[in-house]
C-alpha cells in the first residue's frame, strides 16, 4: 500500500512529528475546529494529536487509517485520512481538514481524489463514505465535487461540544466513478 501518493501539485506523505507547527496552525483555528468533534487544538495538545497521526501509517487492523499530510511546494496545506470501516475490508471513511489560508486553490479537490483513487484503485475498495457536521458547507460542496452522493441527513445525530447536530453522510461506489 502505497503510503506517498503525487498529484500535479501535491505531495501527499505520511505525518511526521517535525508537522506539528504547520498543523497546529489550521486545527488550532476556531473556525476549522467548529466542524470537528474536538475543539482546536492548543500548543499543550498539539504534540500529542500528531503523535496519533504519525502512528497511522496504513490499515493493520480494521479501523485504522492512513492519515497523510498535503503539502504544496513544501508547505503543509492540509491533511486527509482514509480508514477502513467494516471486517470485509472493502468500505472505509475518508476525512480531511485543510488550512483556509489555502482555500480556493483546489487543494483539498486534488488531494481528496488521489486519496479516492487509491482507495478504489490500489486498495479494491467497493465504497468510501465521508460524514459530517451538517453545517460544513465547505466539505458538502468538497463531496459533491468529487462526485459523491448526499445518502443521508441524519438530523441530531451527533452530541458533541454542548449541543446536538446533524450528520449529512456522503457516499462513493466504485461503480460511480467514470
Amino acid at each position: 500500500m502505497a503510503t506517498e501518493l503525487h498529484t500535479a501539485r501535491l505531495r501527499l506523505r505520511l505525518h511526521r512529528l517535525s508537522d506539528t507547527d504547520a498543523l497546529l496552525a489550521y486545527y488550532g483555528e476556531p473556525g476549522v475546529a467548529r466542524y470537528l468533534l474536538e475543539g482546536p487544538w492548543t500548543v499543550r495538545t498539539a504534540p500529542k494529536k500528531v503523535a496519533q497521526r504519525v502512528e497511522r501509517t496504513g490499515f493493520a487492523d480494521d479501523g485504522t487509517a492512513l492519515a497523510l499530510v498535503a503539502e504544496a511546494d513544501g508547505t503543509v496545506v492540509g491533511d486527509i485520512a482514509l480508514w477502513l470501516t467494516d471486517d470485509t475490508r472493502r468500505k472505509a471513511e475518508i476525512g480531511w481538514a485543510f488550512n483556509p489560508r489555502f482555500a480556493g486553490r483546489g487543494y483539498a479537490t486534488e488531494a481528496a481524489r488521489a486519496v479516492l483513487d487509491h482507495a478504489f484503485d490500489d486498495l479494491g475498495l467497493l465504497r468510501v463514505v465521508a460524514q459530517m457536521d451538517a453545517r460544513n458547507a465547505a466539505s458538502a460542496r468538497l463531496c459533491e465535487r468529487l462526485g459523491m452522493t448526499r445518502e443521508a441527513h441524519l438530523r441530531h445525530d451527533w452530541f458533541a461540544k454542548g449541543e446536538w447536530t446533524d450528520t449529512f453522510v456522503y457516499g462513493l461506489l466504485a461503480t460511480d466513478r467514470g
